[in-house]
Order: C-alpha cells, then sequence, then structure tokens
C-alpha cells in the first residue's frame, strides 16, 4: 500500500496524532468537570480517526474501510446529537446512533467471521455472559427502555465477537468497546458510577475505536501484500 509503514502512513501518524492531543485535552477538561472544553473537543474525536482511516488506504475503498467510515460517522453523530437534544431524548439519540453504528461495524466484520471467535462457539460464551449481567444490573432501573438495552447488547456483543477477525488489535478493541458502553449503561441505570466516570468512559471509547481503525488497516495492509489470486480478490473487496 502506497506510503504505508506497519499499516500506518504518514498521514494516518498525523492525524493519529491530532487525536491523541485533543483525547488528552478532553479528558483534561473532564477530569475537572467537563465544560466547555469537554462540550467542543468530543464532536472533534471522530471526524479525526475517520481522518486517519482515510489517509491509510487507498482511494479504492472495499466494503469493509466503507462500512467502518459509516460506524465513525454514526458513532460522530452518537458524540453530536445528544448535545442538541434535552432530557431522555439525549439518551435516546445517543442508544440510536451508537446501535446504528455497531451493527454496520457487525455487517463489516461478517466476512471474516470464519476468522473470529465466531468460529469457535465456546469462545464466546464470556462475551454472552458479560451481556447477561450487565443487562441483569440494568433491567430493575430500565423500565420501558429495556428492549433496546437487550437489543444494544446483543448487537455490541456481536461486533465484539466479530472484531476478533480483524486480529489482536480489532479482537482488543471490540472488547473494550464493550467495557465502555457497559459502563455508560451502568451509570444511566444508577448501577455503578466511578471516580470521575466520564473519563473513563471516553477513554475506553477512544482506545476501543483506534484499536477497531487499526485493526482495519492492519487487515488491509495484509491483503495488500498478497498474491492477487481468489484469496486476493475477497481482500481486495475489504
Amino acid at each position: 500500500m502506497r506510503g504505508m509503514r506497519g499499516g500506518v502512513g504518514a498521514a494516518t501518524r498525523a492525524a493519529l496524532l491530532a487525536l491523541a492531543l485533543v483525547t488528552a485535552v478532553h479528558l483534561g477538561a473532564q477530569l475537572h468537570g467537563g465544560g466547555p472544553v469537554a462540550e467542543v473537543t468530543q464532536p472533534l474525536l471522530m471526524p479525526l480517526l475517520l481522518g486517519a482511516l482515510l489517509a491509510g488506504t487507498e482511494p479504492a475503498r472495499g466494503r469493509l474501510v466503507r462500512l467502518f467510515a459509516l460506524g465513525l460517522v454514526l458513532s460522530w453523530a452518537g458524540d453530536t446529537l445528544p448535545r442538541l437534544l434535552e432530557g431522555q431524548a439525549q439518551f435516546l439519540a445517543m442508544l440510536g446512533s451508537f446501535l446504528l453504528a455497531q451493527i454496520v461495524y457487525a455487517l463489516a466484520l461478517w466476512p471474516l467471521r470464519g476468522g473470529s471467535l465466531l468460529a469457535r462457539p465456546a469462545a464466546v460464551l464470556p462475551y454472552l455472559a458479560a451481556a447477561v449481567v450487565i443487562v441483569g444490573l440494568c433491567a430493575p432501573s430500565a423500565g420501558v427502555l429495556l428492549p433496546a438495552l437487550v437489543v444494544y447488547a446483543a448487537a455490541i456483543c456481536a461486533m465484539a465477537v466479530l472484531a476478533t477477525g480483524l486480529g489482536v488489535r480489532g479482537g482488543i478493541g471490540g472488547a473494550v468497546f464493550v467495557v465502555s458502553d457497559s459502563l455508560i449503561a451502568l451509570n444511566t441505570f444508577d448501577v455503578l458510577t466511578l471516580p470521575v466516570h466520564e473519563v473513563w468512559v471516553m477513554a475506553t471509547y477512544v482506545a476501543a475505536q483506534v484499536l477497531l481503525v487499526r485493526g482495519v488497516l492492519g487487515r488491509r495492509e495484509r491483503a495488500g501484500r498478497r498474491p492477487r489470486d481468489g484469496a486476493g480478490r475477497h481482500d481486495a473487496a475489504i
């Protein structure tokens, strides 16, 4: 892949560095209670990561990259739309946007299922157990949102399992995403609030998204080094 070293070229590194700096500023603001700095920096996070993804891939992008780009846009909507709303509508906008993002990620990763934990059903059990525990803890306070919570838990578990098809980075990213969203659910439904809770939520959220994107970039680079046989044609769709 032109200009790439280890799946990360100069433009990608620049975008990731900018993301790291903005994330540091955002987390610092969250440590001090949020405020205008946190409000301004959060909507910048996913566009910077999207820039890294696009910079790290050729213009003729395959299905995997295109769908991940869409997932990042939906994640940006989840970061941004709640700021325009009030009350329960804020949570519903965030939930809806990220639910769509998780579904899009899962669809993107579905062709890689043969190399994921889905090929070893017993290895999926910890993900299912985590989903059941989180839903069970939140259910007493979820009320009418319980069905939505169950659907979201299923979607993010499916994404996390399929993300293992991207390799180690992608697998860790999917698992960390489960942790981040679990922290949101536990806080929203009054089960658990950690000290500086938003810092933990945002730190794990950004880390998860970065690891997933790095998994995609690594997959693209490995595909680019393979011979253009049948497997090469399949990877070209990535």
